[in-house]
């Protein structure tokens, strides 16, 4: 029987004539034979793990992952069709296999990890439990499509994350309320302290010109008595050192003003500068919090696009994944076309070899039986003719036309030839019996002597050749002499 699996399923042929198993996506199951098919799409498996951390502290890792057997591994789907093909993929045993893998890599890695480093190195987690849980599965011939570990989750009666959630919170809002304190205590001291400052500076700058004018005062009086108790002579001269000491004085007063006033003005200008420091300082904060909060917005939009980005990423790599899966299968099918196409070719000529094979069996059987039966009726017939090999081969040259066949031969060799006779004679000299012994050796002699021409004559009219002339020369009917 010819079984033909779907897309998604393969056959498994066990039974005689394959020593382990065979997976094909058709073939021809013999007598003997026994055929399943197993399905290879994936399936979505749902768990929630209960782990604990370094720090003994339970929670929840709700997980999704995706598994299927690996169909572009001969070994894997060998292994699948082993020990998960036999029973359903939504059954209680494969759930249980796989979930029993999953729990106990989650919880082994996440012994060894604290609940912070959990929380904050999702990713690498999730990596690592991939991979390890991975390393489980290919025992099996399952592959990890796709796996999508969520947030983790308090268990009931150990709110850790609900705690560090409010915690977080807490700290934040102290810290809010700390920096605004700060702030305000800097922006008060700072202007009390530059008021105080510049009361200060007031306050001496008053006192050292009123010390300097009392003074002043105090010597003018001195000078004066001292004037008006020396002799009334030098009045004039008293009255123009006098008028000397009040240009001076009034100098010394002009400058004393000026340093007053330059004094106020620097301490106005410091305070100015003091007040714009503190606002460049009051709009510095504000520009920080500002960026902050436009780096948080900004964080937030792109995590978020980040997100979106994955999604579309996943989402395209998975329709790329079946278009090549569609390619690769059409390929596949293909391939499987022209396999059978040769298939059908090669049992074609092999039919056809085995009729050819067989035609000349019996032909060499023909032949055999047709010797063998020559044979028994060659012996037979040496038999009858007494054993005589001669009689026998004449027997067969005349039964089979042999003799026929020369003479038609040898007729058609000499067929249109015209050969001439030539009679010679060497006449009746002597006489039977006449002569000695001597002449009748010469006789001899004369006769072959005489018979030469016309053997010279004869090859020179069949083959046009002459003899050597040192053999003499032959007289043609005309009686003229040929040389040779």
């Amino acid at each position: 029987m010819y079984r033909v699996a779907s897309a998604s399923e393969y056959l498994v042929i066990t039974g005689v004539g394959i020593a382990d198993i065979k997976i094909a996506k058709k073939g021809w199951v013999l007598p003997g034979q026994s055929c399943a098919v197993f399905d290879v799409s994936p399936v979505n498996y749902m768990f929630e793990v209960q782990a604990m951390s370094a720090e003994k502290l339970p929670f929840i890792l709700p997980a999704v992952f995706t598994i299927g057997p690996k169909v572009d591994d001969d070994e894997s789907l060998r292994k699948y069709a082993k020990l998960i093909s036999p029973h359903d993929k939504l059954s209680n045993h494969v759930k249980e296999l796989v979930q029993g893998i999953i729990e106990g890599e989650t919880r082994v890695l996440a012994a060894s990890m604290t609940m912070e480093e959990i929380f904050r190195g999702a990713k690498e987690f999730k990596g690592e439990v991939f991979e390890k849980v991975q390393l489980e599965l290919n025992q099996f011939g399952l592959l990890i499509y796709n796996a999508n570990v969520k947030q983790l989750v308090d268990v009931p009666g150990h709110e850790y994350f609900s705690y560090l959630g409010q915690k977080t919170q807490m700290e934040a809002a102290n810290q809010a309320k700390i920096d605004v304190s700060e702030a305000r205590m800097k922006g008060e001291i700072g202007s009390k302290s530059r008021e105080g400052q510049t009361l200060q500076n007031a306050a001496k700058i008053d006192a050292e010109t009123k010390i300097i004018a009392t003074q002043r005062q105090g010597e003018g009086k001195k000078e004066e008595i001292r004037v008006r108790t020396q002799v009334k002579v030098y009045e004039n001269e008293r009255e123009a050192e006098v008028a000397e000491a009040n240009a001076e004085l009034v100098k010394k007063k002009a400058g004393w003003t000026k340093e007053a006033e330059v004094a106020q003005v620097e301490a106005a200008k410091s305070v100015a500068l003091r007040e714009a420091e503190l606002q460049g300082e009051v709009e510095r904060m504000n520009a920080l919090t500002r960026t902050e909060k436009l780096k948080a917005e900004f964080l937030s939009k792109a995590s978020v696009e980040y997100e979106t980005k994955v999604q579309e990423a996943n989402w395209e790599l998975y329709w790329k994944q079946k278009a090549a899966e569609a390619v690769l299968y059409e390929k596949e099918k293909e391939a499987e076309a022209q396999k059978a196409i040769a298939e059908a070719s090669f049992y074609s000529r092999q039919q056809l070899a085995d009729a050819e094979f067989y035609a000349k069996k019996r032909e060499a059987e023909a032949l055999v039986a047709l010797a063998q039966a020559q044979g028994t009726y060659l012996r037979t017939l040496l038999e009858a003719l007494g054993g005589s090999y001669a009689a026998l081969r004449d027997y067969m040259m005349i039964n089979n036309g042999v003799f026929q066949q020369m003479a038609k031969v040898n007729a058609d060799a000499i067929k249109g030839l015209q050969p001439k006779i030539s009679i010679w004679t060497s006449g009746g000299e002597g006489g039977e019996g006449s002569g000695s012994g001597t002449g009748n050796a010469m006789k001899d002699v004369a006769g072959v002597y005489r018979m030469l021409p016309p053997l010279f004559k004869t090859v020179e009219e069949q083959t046009g050749m002459l003899p050597p002339a040192w053999m003499g020369s032959l007289t043609d009917s005309s009686g003229q002499t040929n040389p040779k």
